[in-house]
C-alpha cells in the first residue's frame, strides 16, 4: 500500500513531492532552537537538575535540529 499524502498535526494536508524551502526550514530550526534554550534556560535558573521528561525533550530537539540541518546541506550541495 502506497502512502501518496500525509496529514501532518499542524492540519495542512501535502503531497510527498512537496519539499520545505531552505527558507522555511531556517524558520523550522529556529524555533526548535529556540524551544531547546527554553528547556535549557528554564533548568538552569531553577538551580535543581531537569527531569527526566526535560532531558529527553532536548534530545528529541537535537534529533530534529540535526535532521533539519542535513536538509538543509542537501538544498546548499544542489545549488
Amino acid at each position: 500500500m502506497q502512502v501518496d499524502r500525509l496529514y501532518f498535526v499542524f492540519g495542512q494536508d501535502f503531497t510527498m513531492t512537496e519539499h520545505a524551502t531552505a527558507a522555511q526550514l531556517n524558520a523550522l530550526s529556529d524555533r526548535l532552537k529556540a524551544a531547546q534554550r527554553a528547556i535549557i534556560d528554564t533548568a538552569a535558573i531553577s538551580g535543581a537538575m531537569p527531569t527526566d521528561t526535560a532531558v529527553r525533550k532536548v534530545a528529541d530537539l537535537e534529533g530534529m535540529i540535526a535532521a533539519v540541518d542535513v536538509l538543509l546541506q542537501e538544498i546548499h550541495d544542489r545549488r
